[in-house]
């Protein structure tokens, strides 16, 4: 009489394995006082020989052993990806400087535009006094430094006209 671990010893299996191969051969059965199960067995007629097996990982450690392949997978492409990121960052601060380069010179144009525009209105101004008679730029001229006096020489003129 053995019990289902002193089975598994003798024929170098587990409790479990013995526990299967006693029902498959239906071997007879009892409990003990201890709560035990007890198997009448005659180790002579039984023929077992162990089948050599790659040991069988859990499915807990198989799903843990995936885990850790997909983090490895996903910190290598974190890796290529922050690789990327960093060209792209580095051409988009190339960028910028040119951007702030032309925008600098596009500022400079339009002040120099601004100025050419100041200096043809001034340059148009003097041409248009010089194409006038010199009686009328006398005038202009006084009207511009003595607006009192011209408003006066302006209604003398007139005064004259009238009279």
């Amino acid at each position: 009489m053995l019990t289902y671990a002193e089975l598994g010893e003798r024929l170098k299996i587990s409790p479990e394995a013995a526990r299967a191969l006693v029902k498959r051969h239906r071997l007879p059965r009892s409990r003990s006082n201890d709560g035990k199960t007890l198997v009448q067995v005659d180790l002579t007629e039984i023929n077992h020989s162990p089948v050599a097996r790659s040991p069988q990982i859990p499915a807990a450690q198989q799903a843990v052993t995936t885990l850790k392949q997909k983090i490895e997978t996903l910190q290598t492409e974190l890796i290529e990806m922050e690789a990327t990121a960093r060209g792209h960052r580095a051409d988009f601060e190339r960028e910028c400087e040119r951007t702030n380069k032309l925008l600098a010179e596009l500022l400079k144009s339009s002040v120099e535009t601004l100025a050419a525009r100041e200096r043809l209105a001034l340059v148009e101004g003097k041409l248009s006094i010089l194409t006038q008679p010199w009686r009328r730029r006398l005038v202009d001229a006084f009207t511009l430094c003595l607006p009192q006096a011209a408003t006066t020489v302006r209604e003398r003129r007139l005064g004259r006209k009238a009279a």
